[in-house]
């Protein structure tokens, strides 16, 4: 079996993505569904779509023109994109919008791209000629439309959000950059934002520079994150919050960030979320085989997270700031004023059952969501010398008891560490008397916790007891070395499956299985597979 550096896989990725996005230029309406590499887990398949070409040219285009062929181009995307049918399902043809070398102007794409219904076999496919790079678009807002996808395209904002995706369904972004500013501007808040939608899929892209979270997800539920390369954000690299359910997040790298790399669930306005998904921050998330290196913060975190596992990832140069990794509580409030559209909002989600208030957020009167059902097993965490966790290894928020949960339908004491379970990691940081942070007086993992505690973690994983070693973690291979992979190989422990039956009344039971039969190269996991996200 051919193994890839790390770096080279990427690379790879790119490159056969160019391949058959040029093939697909040449290539027959009825043949021209774009495919991806499965890095490690399994891509969105799109099949073999109905689709009528339309082709714009941003440099030499005439909006005058057919757009039947690449000598008939249009100019503008805007002109392409109101050549397909708005407001009604698409049943004839799907729609694959061409784009040839070249930039796009703001006033060349549509204020809004909204209320396009596509289908499984006639989607609307926006995509570059001429090969993944070549086509720079400005920042597109999409709303309300449906088996959408954007493939080797280059976005480019200063402002703002460059991607932003609302009420969405079937959502495809696939081997695209997306470039904001260097996160220390301010210039950009979320760099992609996705809300309100579902079956949303971010594969293979390459996304950086935001103040605040290069990628963030808000009540989306069901489509994944597969091996994109996501980094500098002040904030996490990217989270999937209020009320997010069903998400595979794997294969990713995430670095350069501040807070940390990845958490499922935040906080989040009420108001925001989507019935029946009311309760929990997040639902159903599942992050294995992603590298993390170089944030600041945690490496991952679950801030109010129903059913969230973390299995096989590798982590490195993390926590300089405060943690390793965090279980804490979610964030719940209510924006606006007495009156208006949201705080009404709600006050009627808060009837039905959710969890929440309806109180603005002053610094303290939020609601804390808790956590249940978290696994976190056979990841390895690595600090090189010099580098070690500021305070402590794992934070875990104490039980609440305060009175910023009255009337909010949630329970007191709110727990953030219910059935959470540390197990079968090897972790190498700082000196061997680190603090865990764990059963302290303002944390949990007490001792009487059957699950999580101070002599369960130390009894159950490899803590400062074993030091890993890397190929070449300054040159982007964080594979292990073989010595050091074959040592580590008997550490890892089974990793139980999902129940949903203690799941918030009508909320949808998701996959019970958590299983992960290969790694971040591809190769697949054994019985002696070793930590981490390569098998060694």
């Amino acid at each position: 079996m051919v193994r890839f550096h790390p770096r080279e896989l990427h690379a790879l990725i790119l490159v056969v993505l160019a391949v058959l996005l040029a093939s697909f230029a040449s290539a027959p309406p009825a043949a021209a569904a774009p495919r991806a590499l499965p890095p490690v887990d399994s891509p969105y398949v799109i099949g073999r779509p109905v689709l009528k070409t339309i082709w714009v040219d941003p440099r030499s285009g005439s909006d005058g023109r057919s757009g039947a062929s690449r000598r008939q181009a249009l100019r503008t995307l805007d002109a392409a994109w109101q050549r397909i049918p708005q407001g009604r399902t698409l049943t004839r043809t799907g729609y694959r919008i061409m784009i040839t070398r070249g930039s796009l102007a703001p006033t060349a794409v549509p204020n809004y791209f909204e209320s396009r219904y596509g289908t499984a076999r006639f989607p609307i496919l926006i995509q570059s000629a001429d090969g993944v790079g070549t086509v720079t678009l400005p920042a597109v807002n999409i709303y309300d439309t449906r088996y959408l996808y954007l493939v080797g395209l280059t976005f480019s904002s200063r402002l703002g959000d460059a991607v932003h995706c609302e009420r969405c369904d079937h959502f495809l972004l696939r081997g695209n950059t997306v470039r904001g500013a260097p996160r220390e501007s301010g210039d950009i808040g979320d760099l992609v934002k996705i809300n309100q939608s579902q079956y949303v899929f971010l594969e293979s892209n390459d996304i950086s520079g935001a103040s605040d979270n290069a990628v963030d997800f808000v009540a989306v539920q069901h489509g994944a994150m597969l091996a994109n390369r996501i980094h500098d954000a002040g904030d996490w690299c990217a989270y999937a919050k209020g009320g997010s359910a069903y998400l595979r997040v794997s294969g990713n790298e995430f670095h350069d960030c501040g807070t940390g790399g990845f958490t499922a669930g935040q906080g989040t306005g009420f108001q925001f979320m989507s019935r029946p998904w009311l309760q929990y921050e997040a639902y159903g998330i599942t992050i294995t085989n992603n590298v993390v290196h170089d944030v600041e913060g945690a490496g991952f975190g679950v801030n109010g997270g129903y059913n969230v596992l973390i299995a096989y990832n590798t982590m490195y140069r993390i926590g300089t700031r405060d943690h390793l990794l965090e279980f804490v509580a979610g964030h719940r409030s209510c924006d606006g004023v007495p009156g208006d559209e949201g705080r009404d909002r709600c006050a009627t989600y808060l009837a039905r059952g959710g969890w929440g208030t309806t109180r603005v957020d002053d610094g303290e009167n939020y609601v804390r969501i808790p956590n249940r059902h978290v696994f976190v097993y056979d990841n390895l965490i690595l600090n090189p010398p010099g580098v070690e966790s500021a305070w402590m290894q794992i934070a875990v928020a104490a039980p609440y008891t305060g009175s910023s949960q009255d009337g909010s339908n949630v329970a007191v004491p709110t727990r953030f560490d219910d059935d959470l379970r540390i197990v079968g990691n090897v972790i190498w940081d700082g000196p061997a008397d680190h603090a865990s942070g764990l059963g302290g007086e303002d944390a949990g993992c007490r001792a009487a916790d059957p699950t999580c505690n101070e002599s369960q973690y130390r009894a159950d994983n490899e803590v400062n007891t074993m030091r890993p070693e890397l190929v070449d973690p300054d040159s982007g291979n964080y594979a292990l070395t073989p010595s050091s992979a074959a040592a580590l190989a008997t550490r890892t422990a089974a990793i139980p499956a999902f129940g949903w039956v203690d799941a918030p009344a009508g909320t949808p039971a998701g996959s019970t299985a958590n299983t992960v039969p290969r790694d971040r190269a591809g190769a697949a996991r054994g019985a002696r597979s070793a930590p981490g996200a390569y098998a060694g």
